[in-house]
């Protein structure tokens, strides 16, 4: 599995910095589709030349997950997902909101926390309170480094 980040998805433009999506090369491209503020149709090199039709292909995808992604950029594989519940324990967020819960290695016992485990599966609730999100965001991982079969990543924009 490649992992979504601007250089997997540069390696696979067409690398010709024509402009022609509104940015000054591929590379910026490649960091605006991981943020969402750009779309792949926008590059017409990779739509009009059939000679990029697999790297299309392999584009379209690697950038599947962020149609599901929250706004943190928070990508989760609910398919993946075995219920543990590390990521809801790990999480630092949790944690500080949910001291009787999360804190001791127990469910949430409120609704302040940004991931939980429902029907098995772990889900994302109030993802704008991420470390992740926002202006004062910070490299966080609690969620990530702690789940067994990688059901959560981020996409690193």
């Amino acid at each position: 599995m490649v992992k979504l980040s601007p250089m997997n998805l540069y390696q696979l433009l067409p690398k010709t910095n024509c402009k022609e999506c509104g940015e000054q090369t591929c590379m910026a491209f490649a960091f605006k589709l991981v943020s969402r503020e750009r779309e792949l149709v926008e590059c017409r090199p990779l739509m009009e030349d059939s000679k990029y039709a697999q790297q299309k292909k392999e584009l379209e995808e690697l950038l599947k997950p962020l149609e599901d992604a929250t706004e943190t950029g928070m990508i989760i594989y609910p398919e993946r997902c075995v219920g543990c519940g590390n990521c809801v324990v790990a999480c630092p967020v949790n944690v500080s909101e949910d001291p009787h819960g999360c804190a001791i290695g127990l469910g949430p016992k409120n609704d302040r926390v940004i991931l939980r485990i429902v029907d098995g599966k772990v889900q994302a609730y109030n993802v704008s309170t991420c470390r992740r999100f926002g202006k004062n965001k910070i490299l966080c991982n609690g969620c990530i480094v702690t789940c067994p079969t990688r059901a959560i990543e981020f996409a690193e924009g």
